[in-house]
């Protein structure tokens, strides 16, 4: 069966974010001060092939895990989409 993953990667919430930092920044330059908080992160789309939801699961799991985001400094979601 065909799947989609829809995996959001953002930096752990106890790290400082410096891209987004410069980007409130520049919001706040802009006229834009009612933004507040601004983090940057990744959104990877991922079209795959497994037996059933599970497997599928388990694989975007171990994508994230070893290649997409870094355990260290990233934490990652996702949802699953069956085609």
């Amino acid at each position: 069966m065909k799947y989609t993953a829809h995996i959001n990667i953002m930096p752990h919430k106890e790290l400082l974010d410096p891209q987004g930092k410069a980007v409130s920044n520049s919001l706040h330059n802009l006229g834009l001060s009612q933004v507040h908080d601004v983090r940057i992160g990744k959104h990877v789309t991922l079209h795959l092939e497994a037996a059933n939801e599970a497997e599928a699961n388990s694989l975007t799991t171990e994508a994230c895990k070893k290649l997409l985001a870094n355990g260290v400094m990233e934490s990652f979601e996702f949802s699953l989409t069956a085609n």
